[in-house]
C-alpha cells in the first residue's frame, strides 16, 4: 500500500475538546444566569427562558427576560454612566478597551467552548475564528480610542447605545457592537439574542474584573419583546441591529421620527461567481468556507453558485466529491467540520425551505454523511441548476444548502448576480484580474471577496447595500457611525403655508407672465405636470409671481425613470468636476436673474447677493472634490489588498427646505451629483419659480439629461412618493418634523438611506454646517474589495 493510499483510507479519529470548566461555570451559577445592569447581575431568580445545547438537547441554563422596568434601569444606568465616561481622555478609554482584549485573550479556550456549547458551531471556528476576532476589535478600538481627538476633531458621541444582536455569531456581535461604542465615548445597553446568551454573560462578568465603570455596559436578556422596548426607548440615541431583513424593517419604522441615529446589518443572499479561468480545486474551498461555514448560519453566506457555462459540470463534480468529506457531528470534536443547527425551529425553516424546492422540481444533492441521533444537525448540500426565480435562489435559507445557476458572459454574471433585493456580500473567482476587478466594481454589494470567502477584519468596513441594510461596521466608517458633529442644534424648520389649489384664472393677477410657462424638468427636457395642472406662488405680500405645476406620483415616476438612465454620469470624476466647473460659470454669468428672484421671493437684496455668492463658492467647492473624493487601502491581513471604494448611492430624492431656497436646494443637490448620483428634487413650494432659470442654467453646463430632475409641488405629498419608490435609493427630507418621520417609516419598503432635518433648520449659509467632506460621505456607501495577492 502506497503512502498516498494509507492517507485516503485513514480514519479520523475522536479529538474532544474538554468542556468541564465551561460546564462547572454554569453549574457554580445554578444554571441560571441573570442581566447584567449598572454594575450587577439581576434578575436570576426569574429565569424562565431556556438554553438549549443544539448538539445535545441539553438544557444549559435559564435567562429571565427583561420588561419595561429592566430596561428602563439599563438604560438610566447608561444615561447616569455617560457623563463620566465620554469625558474620559481618549487614553483612559484605550486602557479599558485594552484591558478587555487582554482579558479575552488570557479566556481565549474558555469562551471558545462556552460558545461552541451555546451556538452549536465547531470549535475549530470558535477557535479559528469568532473569539479571535473578537479580540482583534477590542485591540483596534483600543487604538481608536487613544486617537479619537486627532481623527475626529470637531465630533461626539451619539449617547446610550442600544444594540442588537443575533444568535449565529454571539462572540463577535458582541465585539463587533461595544467596541466602536466604548471607543466613541458611549455607553451600550446590549440585547443577546435568547438563544445564544453565554458568552454576553462571561463576557460582563470579565468586566467586573477588569473595573470597567459600572452602568458602561449593560446586558438585557429576552426575545423580540425585549429587543423593541429597547429600541423605543426614548433615552436611546443609536441602535445597532444585526438580523434579518424582516425585523430590519419593522426597527426603520419604529425609530422614524425619534431622531435614533441608526445602522442595520441585514440579511443576505450573495452571489459566489466561478469564471472559466478561475482555479476551480481553490474555489471549491471557497464554497466550504463561505456556505457550509458556520453551518450555513451566516448573513453573507455565498450560498447562490454562479458557474461559468463551460466549467460548470467540472465544478460540480469536485464540489460532489469534496462535500462528501466534510464531517457533520459534535461541535466540540477538533474534527468536526460542520456542527448543529441553532435550535429545532431553524432546521424546520431549512428543511421546509428544501421541500419547498422540491415541489418546485429541484433536485437536492446532499452528502451522504452520518448524522447524529440527537441535536439538529443537517447534511451540506446544493441544488443543481436552479431558476433565478426559484424560492430557494431568492429567500435566505440560513443553513448549509446552496444553489447553482449558470452564466455565459460576465453581463450575464453582474445581471444575475443583482438579481436580488439584498446587497450584503459577493465572491468573486478567476485568475484574469481584469474580470474579476469588473465583476467586483459592478455587483452591487458593500463587501466582495475576490478568490476568497468570508474575510473579516475590524479594520475594513463591513455593511450591505439595498435590502441588506446602511451604515458600516469596522474601521474608521464603522466608528464615525457612533459620533456626531458637534454643532448646535438649529431652530424649528420654517413651513411657508402654500395653496396648491389648481390655478383657474382667478385670485390674482400674474400680468407679464403669461406667454412664460413654467414646467418640470425631467431627463433634460420641460415637461408638462401629469395632471396638467398648476398653482400660484405667491409673494411676501400675498400678491401672485407666477404658476407652477402641481405635480404628482406619475411625474415623480418620470422623474425616476429619466434618472436611471443617466447611469454613465457615475462613470468619470474628472468629467463630473468639469461639468460643476461649468456649471459655476453660468451661474455667475446669471447671477443678476437669480438674485431678483430671490428678492422676488422676499429677500433683500443684499442677502439675495450673498446667498448667490455663497452658491458659487459652494459648486466650486463641489467641483474641486468631485475627483479627490476617494477611498482608502486598510491594513488588515498580511498579503491582502484590502480596498475601500466611495460609490454613489443611486437615484436619490431630494425635498428642499423653504429656508434659503436657492442655497438649500442647490447644497442638497451639489455632493450628491459630485459624488455620481443622480437626483429627483422638489424645490421649496413656497419658491419654486426659482427653479425655471436653473434649468436653463443647468442646460447650458452641459449636464446630461437626467442626472438632476425638478419637480414641484406639494413637498410632503411628493415625499411619500419618493419614500415608497423602490427603484429610489436614498432620501433627503428637509422639511416638517411630521414629514420627516413619515419618510423615515415609509422608506422601510425598500430600506433605502434617509437623511431628515428632523423638523430642525440648517444654518444654509454656514459652510462648516451645510457644506464638506461629511456631506459627500453622507451621498455615498463603502464597498470594500478584498485581494489577495502573492506569487
Amino acid at each position: 500500500m502506497s503512502i498516498k493510499d494509507i492517507m485516503e483510507s485513514m480514519d479520523y479519529g475522536p479529538a474532544p475538546e474538554a468542556a468541564t470548566d465551561a460546564k462547572a461555570w454554569l453549574a457554580a451559577r445554578g444554571h441560571a444566569l441573570g442581566h447584567y445592569i449598572d454594575g450587577a447581575f439581576t434578575g436570576a431568580e426569574t429565569a424562565a427562558i431556556e438554553v438549549e445545547n443544539p448538539a445535545t438537547g441539553e438544557i444549559l441554563a435559564r435567562i429571565p427576560a427583561a420588561g419595561e422596568a429592566e430596561i428602563e434601569a439599563a438604560v438610566a444606568a447608561a444615561r447616569a454612566a455617560f457623563s463620566g465616561w465620554s469625558q474620559l481622555p481618549g487614553f483612559e478609554r484605550a486602557r479599558y478597551l485594552y484591558a478587555i482584549a487582554r482579558g479575552l485573550q488570557k479566556r481565549e479556550r474558555f469562551f471558545s467552548v462556552i460558545e461552541t456549547l451555546d451556538n452549536g458551531k465547531a470549535i475549530r471556528e470558535t477557535r479559528t475564528a469568532d473569539v479571535p476576532l473578537a479580540i482583534r476589535h477590542f485591540y483596534h478600538h483600543a487604538g481608536w480610542a487613544a486617537v479619537l481627538g486627532e481623527e475626529f476633531p470637531g465630533h461626539e458621541p451619539l449617547g446610550v447605545c442600544g444594540q442588537v444582536i443575533p444568535w449565529n455569531f454571539p462572540m463577535l456581535m458582541l465585539a463587533w457592537k461595544i467596541a466602536p461604542a466604548l471607543a466613541a465615548g458611549n455607553t451600550v445597553v446590549l440585547k443577546p439574542a435568547d438563544l445564544t446568551p453565554l458568552t454576553a454573560v462571561a463576557f460582563a462578568e470579565m468586566l467586573e474584573e477588569i473595573g470597567l465603570p459600572r452602568g458602561v455596559v449593560n446586558i438585557v436578556h429576552g426575545g423580540a419583546e425585549t429587543g423593541a422596548l429597547l429600541v423605543r426607548h426614548p433615552g436611546v440615541a443609536k441602535v445597532a441591529f444585526t438580523g434579518s431583513t424582516a425585523v430590519g424593517r419593522e426597527i426603520r419604522r419604529a425609530t422614524a421620527g425619534s431622531g435614533k441615529s441608526l445602522t442595520l446589518e441585514l440579511g443576505g443572499k450573495s452571489p459566489f461567481v466561478v469564471c472559466a479561468d478561475a482555479d476551480l480545486d481553490a474555489a471549491v474551498e471557497g464554497v466550504v468556507e463561505g456556505v457550509w461555514f458556520n453551518q450555513g448560519e451566516v448573513c453573507c453566506a455565498g450560498s447562490r453558485l454562479l458557474l461559468q457555462e463551460g466549467i460548470a459540470e467540472r465544478f460540480l463534480a469536485k464540489l460532489r466529491a469534496r462535500m462528501e468529506k466534510i464531517r457533520v457531528g459534535d461541535p466540540l470534536d477538533k474534527s468536526t467540520d460542520m456542527g448543529a443547527i441553532v435550535s429545532a425551529r431553524q432546521k424546520a425553516r431549512i428543511e421546509e425551505l428544501i421541500a419547498g424546492a422540491a415541489r418546485e422540481g429541484y433536485r437536492l444533492e446532499q452528502a451522504a454523511c452520518p448524522l447524529p441521533a440527537a441535536g439538529h444537525f443537517v447534511a451540506p448540500g446544493f441544488f443543481a441548476d436552479t431558476e433565478p426565480a426559484a424560492t430557494v435562489a431568492q429567500v435566505e435559507i440560513f443553513g448549509p444548502i446552496a444553489v447553482t445557476t449558470t452564466f455565459r458572459t460576465v453581463d450575464e454574471a453582474v445581471a444575475l448576480a443583482n438579481n436580488t433585493p439584498y446587497g450584503l456580500a459577493a465572491s468573486v473567482w478567476s485568475e484574469n484580474i481584469n474580470a474579476a476587478t469588473e465583476l467586483a466594481a459592478r455587483i452591487r454589494a458593500g463587501v466582495v471577496w475576490i478568490n476568497a470567502s468570508n474575510l473579516f477584519d475590524a479594520g475594513a468596513p463591513f455593511g450591505g447595500m439595498k435590502e441588506s441594510g446602511f451604515g458600516r461596521e469596522g474601521a474608521r466608517e464603522g466608528l464615525g457611525a457612533y459620533l456626531r458633529p458637534r454643532t448646535p442644534r438649529g431652530p424649528e424648520a420654517l413651513v411657508a403655508p402654500v395653496d396648491f389649489t389648481a390655478h383657474t384664472g382667478t385670485g390674482g393677477s400674474l400680468t407679464g407672465l403669461i406667454d412664460r410657462t413654467m414646467k418640470n424638468y425631467i431627463g433634460g427636457a420641460q415637461v408638462r405636470p401629469d395632471g396638467g395642472a398648476s398653482y400660484v406662488v405667491r409673494g411676501p405680500k400675498g400678491e401672485a409671481l407666477g404658476l407652477a405645476p402641481v405635480s404628482g406620483r406619475k411625474d415623480i415616476r418620470n422623474a425616476v425613470e429619466a434618472a436611471l438612465k443617466a447611469k454613465g454620469w457615475a462613470a468619470s470624476a474628472h468629467g463630473r468636476a468639469q461639468v460643476l466647473f461649468f456649471l459655476a460659470e453660468n451661474i455667475a454669468a446669471r447671477a443678476e436673474d437669480l438674485a431678483a428672484a430671490l428678492v422676488q421671493g422676499g429677500a433683500g437684496r443684499s442677502e439675495a447677493a450673498a446667498e448667490v455668492r455663497s452658491l458659487i463658492e459652494r459648486v466650486f467647492f463641489y467641483a474641486g472634490m468631485a475627483d479627490k473624493d476617494d477611498g482608502r487601502i486598510h491594513a488588515t491581513k498580511p498579503r491582502h489588498l484590502t480596498l475601500s471604494v466611495k460609490e454613489p448611492l443611486g437615484v436619490v430624492g431630494v425635498l428642499a427646505p423653504d429656508e434659503a431656497p436657492l442655497l438649500s436646494l442647490m447644497s442638497l443637490i451639489l455632493p450628491l451629483i459630485a459624488a455620481g448620483n443622480r437626483v429627483v428634487a422638489v424645490p421649496s413650494p413656497a419658491q419654486a419659480l426659482l427653479a425655471q432659470p436653473l434649468t436653463q442654467i443647468f442646460d447650458t453646463s452641459d449636464l446630461p439629461g437626467g442626472v438632476v430632475n425638478l419637480v414641484t409641488g406639494d413637498r410632503d405629498l411628493l415625499a411619500r412618493t419618493l419614500a415608497e419608490h423602490d427603484a429610489v435609493d436614498g432620501l433627503w427630507y428637509h422639511g416638517s418634523a411630521k414629514g420627516a418621520a413619515e419618510v423615515e417609516a415609509l422608506s422601510a419598503g425598500n430600506l433605502k438611506q434617509v437623511w431628515t432635518n428632523g423638523g430642525r433648520a440648517l444654518d444654509w449659509n454656514a459652510d462648516a454646517v451645510a457644506c464638506g467632506r461629511s456631506w459627500l460621505d453622507r451621498a455615498t456607501q463603502i464597498k470594500t474589495i478584498w485581494v489577495p495577492y502573492g506569487a
